[in-house]
């Protein structure tokens, strides 16, 4: 039987004329930007976590190789480059001058080595070039300052610091070691925190990293210097000590917090050896990769390839790929980008800087933007992926403590929309020329001052995991009780100033000033505040003893109880979900009065008022620009969650249809970067809502899915259940639930689909 998932790999009968025609791969923590140009195979090399003094993330270098004789030249005949999903790898195949040559571009999954596999039916020669851009200190230039946004503004020029390259044997060594002042010391000193820097964690002091390459009878073959778009390079380069039918390059990637650059030399000559002498590293990473497609999928109209619906269920795997290359990252995906940027001058043409840019930063985080990158796991069974986002809140946890105490004298944690690595502020955002009535620790920001709410989708993140899994969630209790504290302690002591009360008269908390995203400004009471505080408290109370103590459960059940209602407001002459109770003006173009839908969950289909909900999907918005498709919008899941199918579809076609670059799922910039991740994963939070929702202990089958798509889908949901249908001519064909006694709370929506 043929291999469903065969049908989605990528392939490409021509060769590309630059980065942005390159082809995503990789494993583990690592990212690939894969492409073949004018005969020459062109790879850029990503890693999770590596971040330089500015907090920029950059490339790790670009390799380059070339086949002598060459049968990729212009004269080539069958050419191939193709995606292999099934296995997790890129293969490129192509005839010319009598030679058929096929190269195997992989990563190992457990380890970080980058494999470029050669064989030919002739002898060739291969040669090898790392190139790198990063071989003089130099300003920070300000068209590029995007890449960096805590230096923007700053009152001193920020430096990019040198790679250190050369040769070692017959070996290309590269790394980049953090020295003298970073961005944490920048901001440690904006922020009025010097006299506490010792309490405070600094990921990016002694961090290095690089990696080695080297190849089976490879040997240096001296430096060279070019130029590639608008950046000049220098190139350190290998070549293969005579012609044959077989050549293997290996990439060494090493990342650490090293004391010394000795202990970093010694770790990266560590996992060298490792790497030469494992045979079955290969078959482990394709183990991985098979355990990782059968968890999960979603197949749209296969009987009709190329269609858009065909495309959506396409691009959902393809994305869902992108993602799982950054499975055991040190540091989230990050939604502007992921593993995969390239030269900015192929997105816009008057940003020519060195590969390493990407718009909003590399050690900056915007987390209503990063959320939707990891909200859709759950529901394909991605657990393990979590982790790395769950990690970077649990990691910065202590440096929130100390903001909350510092500025608060809060006993909590308090995390910022626009966040750092380290859990700081951004300073852009902090503010570089404050107001003088903007107390410390607020943000001087016409867009994300008081927005502190959006860890709760975060901690929502840990408290369903546990729902999904029964996993030990333990380590992440902290982060979430320490944001709902800061959140109960401080908003009592802003209406204590106020009114000399601590609540409002009926008893309630009083979340004033707040924000409704980024939108509604000088809010009271905000509607996505209000949700995630009220579901938050709620699955916090469902967890057993063994995780919460009674005398905790206690505390929080009062302070549910002290959870003002959503407001409520009349437009059109229809009952709508007000984004607050209150606010002064509308500054972004979110629409935080369907949060309550989602992600919080508190209406939509099964639940109460559903009418109200559907009426402000339809009448709710106070601008044309509050309802989109790029980057972030959620109109789709919204529409899915309310079961308005129609509308759904739509929304979901012009979501996750191709995008206008040859790789299908490299959207964007929208209002972010290329490839735009949190656009592919709101698009497939959408798919997964037209399919399965969770209301209670129900399970809604096809709440929104079109009558004409067929699907063949496998989904997870809570109680370690897995749910997989058939859905073909408009019936149910098969239905599997796992474990079986779920089946009984299985709610089937589409007409005649019994």
């Amino acid at each position: 039987m043929p291999d469903p998932l065969d049908a989605y790999n990528v392939v490409w009968n021509t060769q590309s004329r630059d980065p942005s025609e390159s082809m995503p791969c990789g494993g583990g923590d690592v990212g690939l930007n894969v492409w073949v140009e004018q005969g020459e195979l062109l790879i850029y090399l990503s890693r999770s976590g590596t971040f330089d003094e500015l907090g920029i993330m950059p490339k790790l270098g670009r390799l380059r190789v070339r086949l002598e004789p060459n049968p990729f030249e212009a004269d080539a005949v069958n050419f191939r480059q193709e995606l292999r999903l099934r296995e997790g790898f890129v293969q490129i195949a192509g005839e010319g001058r009598g030679i058929r040559a096929t190269i195997d571009i992989w990563v190992e999954v457990f380890r970080p080595v980058i494999h470029v596999e050669i064989s030919s039916n002739q002898p060739t020669r291969a040669l090898a070039a790392y190139e790198n851009w990063r071989s003089a200190d130099r300003p920070l230039e300000r068209a590029e300052v995007h890449s960096s946004r805590s230096w923007a503004g700053a009152p001193e020029a920020g430096i990019v610091r040198r790679d250190t390259v050369d040769f070692h044997g017959d070996q290309v060594r590269f790394f980049h070691r953090n020295s003298g002042r970073n961005v944490f010391d920048l901001l440690v000193e904006q922020q009025g925190l010097a006299h506490l820097k010792h309490e405070l964690w600094n990921p990016l002091e002694n961090l290095t990293y690089g990696g080695a390459i080297e190849g089976r009878d490879f040997v240096a073959a001296g430096e060279t210097e070019g130029n590639y778009a608008s950046t000049p390079f220098r190139a350190w380069n290998l070549q293969s000590a005579s012609a044959g039918v077989s050549h293997e390059l290996r990439v060494t990637l090493h990342s650490a917090d090293a004391p010394t650059l000795g202990e970093w030399i010694d770790g990266l000559d560590r996992l060298v050896a490792e790497a030469r002498g494992d045979g079955s590293a290969r078959q482990r990473s394709i183990a991985w990769w098979q355990a990782f497609w059968d968890r999960s999928h979603v197949i749209i109209n296969s009987d009709q390839p190329g269609s858009v619906p065909w495309q959506v269920g396409r691009n959902f795997q393809l994305f869902r790929y992108q993602l799982a290359c950054n499975a055991h990252g040190s540091c989230p995906t990050k939604f502007n980008g992921g593993l995969f940027t390239f030269d900015p001058e192929f997105i816009d043409a008057e940003l020519q800087l060195a590969p390493d840019f990407r718009k909003w930063g590399g050690t900056t985080f915007t987390a209503q933007n990063q959320r939707l990158v990891y909200w859709p796991m759950l529901k394909n069974g991605d657990f393990d992926l979590i982790r790395p986002q769950l990690e970077f809140y649990r990691r910065a946890l202590g440096n929130a403590r100390v903001r909350a105490r510092e500025y608060f004298g809060i006993d909590g944690a308090c995390f910022p929309e626009q966040i750092e690595l380290f859990g700081l502020p951004v300073g852009y955002d902090y503010g570089w020329k404050r107001g003088a009535d903007v107390p410390p620790g607020i943000e001087c920001s016409a867009w994300v001052s008081y927005q502190w709410d959006t860890v709760f989708e975060f901690c929502q993140m840990a408290l369903e995991l546990w729902q999904h899994t029964a996993a030990d969630i333990t380590e992440y209790l902290p982060l979430i009780e320490s944001c709902l504290r800061f959140y109960d302690e401080f908003y009592q002591r802003e209406c204590l100033k106020r009114t000399g009360k601590r609540f409002s008269d009926d008893g309630k908390l009083v979340i004033f000033p707040g924000t409704a995203c980024e939108t509604y400004k000088n809010a009271l009471n905000p509607s996505s505040t209000l949700a995630a505080l009220r579901v938050v408290l709620t699955r916090l109370l469902q967890l057993p003893e063994s995780l919460l103590a009674r005398d905790r459960r206690e505390h929080w059940r009062a302070m549910l109880g002290r959870v003002p209602d959503l407001a409520m407001r009349e437009k059109d002459g229809h009952q709508t979900i007000s984004p607050a109770w209150q606010w002064s003006h509308k500054q972004n173009c979110e629409l935080p009065q369907l949060y309550p839908v989602y992600p919080w969950g508190l209406y939509g289909v099964g639940r109460p008022d559903l009418q109200v909900a559907i009426d402000t999907w339809r009448f709710g918005a106070d601008d044309p620009d509050q309802k989109q498709i790029q980057s972030w919008h959620q109109d789709a899941i919204f529409c899915a969650r309310l079961g308005l199918t129609d509308e759904a579809a739509a929304l979901t076609i012009e979501k996750m249809r191709d995008a206008s670059r040859r790789f299908p799922t490299f959207w964007g910039p929208g209002h972010d970067w290329v490839p735009d991740h949190n656009w592919g994963g709101s698009g497939m939070i959408g798919v997964q809502e037209m399919l399965l929702q969770v209301v209670d202990s129900k399970l809604h089958l096809l709440p929104a899915w079109p009558d004409d798509w067929d699907v063949d889908f496998k989904l997870h949901a809570p109680g370690q259940t897995v749910v997989e249908c058939v859905y073909r001519g408009g019936r149910i064909e098969r239905l599997r639930v796992h474990p079986e006694e779920r089946a009984r709370d299985v709610v089937v929506h589409r007409a005649g689909a019994q």
